[in-house]
């Protein structure tokens, strides 16, 4: 489908419109959200899908009159309850009361400085009549009653540290549901999340938005989601909205299909079947070793007495519930976190030509590895520049942005600038310049569309085929470990709970922390492809 759609979902009273909204580089150049119209009633739910850069978030942000450092709005308006979001004046009166947003980084909607339940006791104040004391704290723990969270006192006065990462979620959304606002922006809420915290994230918000009460812009990677709780869906492709639809009915698909993309068809959970059939391993001999690893923060324990090996040029998947030490292990892995107890060893025999550091984190953050001020080009030339003159430099950051799939003209643009697929795939190709043996990837492929982070995930079955790189990938994306790793270590509170073989684990898991990630995987059973038993 070409061209300009505008998206009208059906219903009286209006309380967003958007007309003509065109975002582009305030230095020039292509815009990243063209022409956009849109209208959007009142009490309904509006499911927004499309690629990763497409303009989802260009888009859910405009609602807030907010556009990312670096972009600039070059014509068009927007209006939410008749306010101009992009007027100081209105953004203030509608900020928090009128619109509330909740993204995929609980983090930044939490002060780490100031306990749970003094936070949201100042958004009651600031956005409600709310005032005197018992009111507040009455409100307060009608708010964490809401979201499924303890409302007692000890509670209230944790640290944002001291809740896990599916707590930490669900305080940010009592923080947006403060005020009781009329519009709810939500931005990939669920992707950094483990499959049963997802899954009941997604249940949570659902029974959110099913009284009607409030309308809500669901940006999201996961199209079944969007179809149970959206009564009408919008594609954006290359910043332009190229259909509209109900979520039941076939909203025009981009113009290469993840099949044909990856040479596979399409496996469970959506994710394609790259046909990696148990990429060979071409590594040198040797392997990654951890043994009697023991880690904390500060005084709380995180890792205890982890060991595990990852052969050279293997892959092997590291799942587990949200909170039980994947994060730390890479880091301990990659040398950025010192161990309490415990050695991490890279062996590997007859190795030649690595310039850079053996083990390499590609962090889940990529706006935080990323130096906000400093373009692209700059990220990668800094690592380049060590073993190559500056044009063999310049030549080789292109052609590290063409294997990550980006265009060349990315690389006078900063991580700002950016959407947050294309800085995961930065992030990647400035790791992949320091040519190292291993790569700890640490859900590298949450905040990216299906198609995209199959592409990722073919990438780095192309670089263990080619160059025999080692890969430890954290995620909480179960099909991707099927269809990718050879053996898959289950963490739980800090320990292994189940390691094995892919196909033994992931069809006939032994632990009950295994079966449950594996029954809320998307509500679909997964299968190893026959190639990998």
């Amino acid at each position: 489908m070409t061209g300009n759609v505008t998206a009208r979902p059906s219903g009286a009273d209006p309380l967003v419109e958007i007309s003509g909204l065109t975002l582009g580089p305030a230095q020039g150049g292509a815009p990243v959200l063209h022409d956009a119209c849109l209208t959007m009633p009142r009490g309904q739910v509006l499911g927004v899908v499309g690629r990763s850069g497409s303009g989802k978030s260009s888009l859910a942000y405009s609602l807030l009159g907010h556009v990312r450092p670096g972009l600039e709005v070059r014509s068009g308006t927007v209006r939410v309850a008749d306010l101009d979001p992009f007027d100081r004046a209105d953004a203030r009166r509608l900020r928090g009361r009128v619109v509330s947003f909740l993204g995929q980084d609980p983090a930044s909607s939490l002060n780490p400085a100031l306990r749970i339940g003094t936070q949201i006791a100042d958004a009651v104040r600031l956005r409600s009549p709310a005032r005197r004391a018992h009111e507040v704290r009455a409100q307060v723990e009608k708010l964490l009653l809401s979201v499924r969270l303890p409302a007692d006192r000890a509670f209230r006065r944790r640290l944002p540290r001291q809740v896990s990462g599916g707590q930490a979620q669900r305080v940010a959304l009592a923080l947006a549901l403060a005020g009781a606002p009329a519009l709810l922006v939500l931005d990939e809420p669920t992707s950094g999340l483990d499959t049963v915290l997802a899954d009941r994230m997604r249940g949570l918000l659902a029974e959110v938005l099913s009284d009607g009460e409030r309308a809500a812009l669901l940006v999201s990677h996961d199209p079944a989601w969007i179809a149970s709780v959206a009564h009408e869906v919008v594609r954006l492709e290359g910043g332009r909205i190229a259909g509209a639809g109900k979520p039941d009915a076939p909203v025009p698909a981009p113009r290469s299909s993840a099949s044909s993309a990856n040479g596979g068809v399409p496996g469970p959970g959506g994710v394609p079947r790259t046909g990696s059939r148990g990429v060979p391993r071409t590594g040198s001999g040797g392997a990654l070793s951890v043994r009697g690893l023991d880690a904390a923060h500060g005084r709380v324990p995180v890792l205890h007495d982890i060991s595990l090996t990852v052969p050279a040029g293997s892959c092997t998947a590291v799942v587990g519930p949200s909170g039980s030490g994947k994060t730390t292990l890479a880091r301990c892995l990659a040398g950025l976190h010192r161990p309490a107890r415990g050695s991490v060893e890279w062996r590997e025999d007859g190795a030649e030509g690595g310039h850079g550091a053996p083990v390499q984190l590609v962090a889940q953050d990529a706006r935080g590895a990323l130096n906000p001020r400093e373009s692209v080009r700059a990220a990668l030339m800094r690592p380049l520049g060590r073993h190559h003159s500056a044009a063999d430099a310049a030549r080789e950051a292109a052609r590290l942005l063409g294997l990550v799939s980006l265009d060349a003209d990315v690389l006078a643009r900063r991580p700002g600038e950016l959407s947050g697929g294309q800085r995961q795939r930065v992030a990647l190709a400035r790791t992949l310049a320091a040519q190292p043996r291993v790569l700890v990837c640490d859900e590298i492929t949450s905040a990216l569309d299906r198609e995209t982070a199959s592409g990722v995930l073919a990438l780095l079955d192309s670089l263990r085929r080619t160059l025999g790189v080692t890969v430890v990938m954290v995620t909480h994306d179960l099909t991707a470990a099927a269809h990718h790793a050879e053996r898959v270590v289950v963490l739980d509170a800090g320990r292994v709970a189940e390691t094995g073989p892919v196909d033994r684990v992931l069809t006939a898991p032994e632990h009950p922390v295994t079966r449950a990630l594996l029954t809320h995987a998307d509500g679909a059973v997964i299968a190893v492809p026959d190639q990998r038993r």
